[in-house]
């Protein structure tokens, strides 16, 4: 075991420091020295957020806003924000949300610039330039009470498993593979009612001339907006909400932009002229068969590669075919209709790692709610909700930037087992850092000498476990070779 001081330099006095026992110093010192670059990264992004502001004060009051939503309060409110940003009332939070002169659109389009640089950046600096490049639309709910919400309606909400009272909101996450994920895009999906509905509209604050569009619709209206960005995506993933959106995959088609869509068990498609068949009924013909099976993982989770039988087939169109994927054990079956571009690289494997890269959204939904409050704004009005929404972004963004240039370098893993009854390492080492590691350092940097050992404690316990889940898995792993 070997020890280093590691030095935190702030201008603070030689107290300010921590000693830290790892089996690799660097990695150690790169995960104290995160709380600085998450620093420095947020003081990027908010003064390329200074033109979105009219005057001074709301940005600066933006600035303590989302440093607030990274501070791990337990409830992220206009009450908590304003205490934690040392404010005597939640008036100027309040202001800043409803009534404060600034873009929220043009916002949004510094936070995507912001993230997608970020995390390219990074990918280069890791020599993962050939990883793909994924644009992951999915969308998130919050429950509401009353029906004075912006949106509010009852619908499934995914968030509560059922139906409920709740507004929804679709979001463009860019998925970097081997890098990180960020959320760079979102719409609040309004209901039709609200929109005829001239008391309730004015009510909601929607504003004048907002026309009702789906789920799809608005997903083309984010993806429109990322590809003026010159943003550029491998593919574009969703579930079957888009995947049976005709105008979102037309879109795409036209502007010569590779998708994988998850579509229903019912959906249509032409194999060969005068063979109409639904995803149901080709995927019966090719059970039939198991030749036509390959056995192949969607990517690597926190207990080891994600196995599946795939499957593909050719349809009438030349650039368009159906990814079938079982369930190795249920047989449960998934279907993804996929269009590759005249000229770009198609194969099987590059189809099955896009549509494994799908999840990502949902873990950024995941951070944005658990780490930064998305799902806990107490605002009504329809620019607020946007505003809070994109103050989360930034907050995620800025994290989710510093995780990814940290990566390599806080990645102390042991080597991932081989065999069913491998001995258990000596040291498992720690995972690189996450989005919510450093969250809790950009919350109280520079770390204590106990806040430290707690990083460390977590990072080195979590490396522990997926090491006996990925040995654990594969017992499991090991009846894959018979499924053919």
């Amino acid at each position: 075991m070997l020890s280093a001081w590691i030095w935190v330099s702030r201008g603070q006095p030689p107290r300010d420091h921590a000693f830290v026992r790892t089996t690799k110093p660097e990695a150690a010192a790169a995960a104290r020295i995160g709380a600085g670059l998450g620093w420095r990264k947020r003081a990027e992004l908010l003064e390329l957020l200074r033109p979105c502001f009219v005057r001074v004060e709301p940005w600066l009051q933006a600035g303590k806003y989302a440093t607030a939503l990274m501070s791990g309060l337990p409830r992220r409110n206009g009450w908590t924000i304003a205490e934690h940003a040392g404010d005597w009332t939640p008036d100027k939070t309040q202001r800043l949300l409803n009534r404060a002169v600034w873009d929220t659109v043009a916002a949004t389009a510094v936070v995507r610039r912001f993230a997608v640089a970020g995390l390219d950046q990074a990918a280069h600096r890791a020599g993962r330039r050939s990883g793909l490049v994924v644009g992951a639309i999915d969308e998130t709910s919050q429950v509401k009470q009353g029906e004075h919400t912006a949106g509010v309606k009852r619908h499934y909400l995914g968030c509560a498993g059922k139906v409920a009272n709740g507004i929804t909101t679709v979001h463009l996450a860019y998925v970097r593979e081997q890098a990180g994920h960020a959320l760079i895009g979102a719409r609040q999906w309004i209901p039709a009612e609200h929109l005829s509905d001239p008391v309730k509209s004015q009510d909601m604050g929607l504003p004048p001339g907002l026309a009702f569009r789906t789920k799809g619709q608005l997903a083309v209206d984010i993806l429109t907006e990322a590809l003026a960005d010159g943003i550029r995506l491998d593919f574009v993933c969703g579930d079957e909400v888009y995947g049976s959106c005709t105008q979102l995959r037309a879109f795409l088609e036209a502007r010569g932009q590779a998708y994988v869509l998850r579509v229903p068990s019912n959906f249509h498609l032409t194999l060969a002229r005068g063979v109409r068949l639904t995803c149901k009924q080709a995927a019966v013909q090719l059970l039939a068969s198991d030749r036509h099976w390959e056995v192949r993982s969607a990517g690597k989770g926190s207990k080891g590669a994600r196995w599946y039988a795939w499957s593909w087939t050719a349809t009438i169109s030349p650039r368009h075919y159906l990814l079938i994927r079982r369930h190795l054990i249920t047989g449960e079956l998934a279907y993804c209709y996929c269009h590759v571009p005249e000229g770009q690289a198609l194969s099987l494997s590059r189809l099955i790692r896009a549509a494994g890269l799908r999840w990502p959204a949902e873990e950024s939904f995941e951070f944005s709610k658990d780490c930064f409050g998305l799902d806990q704004s107490q605002v009504r009005l329809y620019t607020a909700v946007a505003r809070h929404t994109v103050l989360v972004m930034v907050a995620l963004a800025i994290c989710a930037v510093t995780t990814a240039w940290l990566r390599h370098r806080t990645d102390t893993r042991a080597p991932a087992p081989s065999r069913p009854d491998q001995p258990p390492p000596a040291n498992p080492g720690m995972i690189p850092l996450t989005v919510p590691e450093t969250g809790r350092l950009l919350a109280h940097p520079p770390p204590c000498q106990a806040a430290a050992h707690w990083l460390d404690w977590r990072r080195r316990h979590q490396a522990r476990s997926a090491w006996y889940h990925q040995r654990t898995r594969l017992a499991q792993d090991a009846k894959i070779a018979l499924v053919r």
